[in-house]
């Protein structure tokens, strides 16, 4: 299932510098989550397995069945929109897996994929930050946390009524969104969060890690032209609002100008003040496009 991945000397010296000891492991299949029984293999390469499950009551009743099992008990790493390479943080060291779809990934963009996660395990977010507090990183504070829902904690419900808006009685969504569309925004939110913590890292490479650097800008450049015209593909109906959120969140790691209303996320005070700052946006942010739309 899993095997150590070969790093070049650019990555290898991102390791040594960012995340030491952390295995870097080529997994032998394209995973959203991976399953318990696959997840306990892990073992194999670290000191430590640590499991995480987070308390029920951070979920709203409606929830993807994936989140309600990412919560739960049983030991699971990844989540829908993890990408290519993903960290988990229920290792000791934390651990970096790429997928086996990354076989058709250009290499240098693949590099610059482990870099990222490598100098995510470095950062250390601001007190406060992170709604789900100690229980984000299973128990320890230290850290950036594996997935959304350790992120938002508790305050994942508030942005779930910010969204959905549900109806008092019935419980369903008063404003078109469902609970896929809350997944993807807190996603992209969270996103957004990790890459005000590692684009200083990145923007450091040009003269040390050349090629790793270089393939950050270049990403940021396919990413920087279709940023300019993103509010108008959501008010044309080209482009749906989680989904524009998304896109401009990944934008947030290249220190590209983000349009209204995504530029208050690139902001320090979202950076220190996290979970809480992201919910106050969502609910400002919703309840105008509910207004533009009545």
């Amino acid at each position: 299932m899993f095997s150590p991945r070969s790093l070049d000397d650019d990555l290898a010296a991102v390791r040594d510098r960012y995340a030491p000891g952390s295995p870097v492991l080529d997994v032998d299949s394209d995973f959203e989550t991976l399953p318990p029984a696959a997840a306990e293999d892990l073992g194999l390469f670290v000191d430590a397995l640590d499991p995480a499950s987070y308390p029920a009551d951070w979920l709203p009743a409606e929830v993807p069945d994936l989140l309600q099992k990412h919560a739960g008990p049983a030991f699971t790493v990844g989540l829908p929109g993890d990408g290519t390479v993903v960290r988990t943080t229920q290792t000791d060291p934390a651990a970096v897996l790429v997928k086996r779809r990354a076989e058709g990934t250009p290499e240098d963009f693949l590099a610059f994929l482990v870099a990222e996660r490598l100098v995510q395990i470095s950062c250390e977010p601001a007190p406060g930050a992170v709604g789900g507090g100690d229980a984000a990183n299973c128990g320890e504070s230290l850290g950036l946390p594996e997935s959304f829902l350790p992120f938002f904690g508790e305050r994942y419900r508030d942005l779930d009524a910010a969204i959905r808006r549900p109806d008092p009685e019935t419980g369903e969504s008063t404003t078109g969104f469902g609970p896929t569309d809350v997944f993807q925004v807190a996603n992209a939110l969270f996103d957004a969060w990790v890459g005000l913590h590692t684009r200083d890292a990145f923007a450091s490479w040009e003269a040390e890690h050349p090629r790793l650097f270089d393939a950050w800008v270049d990403a940021g450049e396919r990413l920087s032209g279709r940023l300019g015209g993103l509010s108008g593909e959501v008010a044309r109906g080209e482009t749906d609002f989680p989904s524009a959120t998304e896109y401009a969140c990944s934008a947030v790691k290249h220190d590209l100008d983000l349009p209204a209303p995504y530029g208050a996320l690139d902001t320090t005070a979202y950076r220190e003040r996290g979970a809480a700052y992201a919910v106050a946006w969502a609910e400002k942010t919703f309840a105008a496009l509910v207004d533009d739309e009545e």
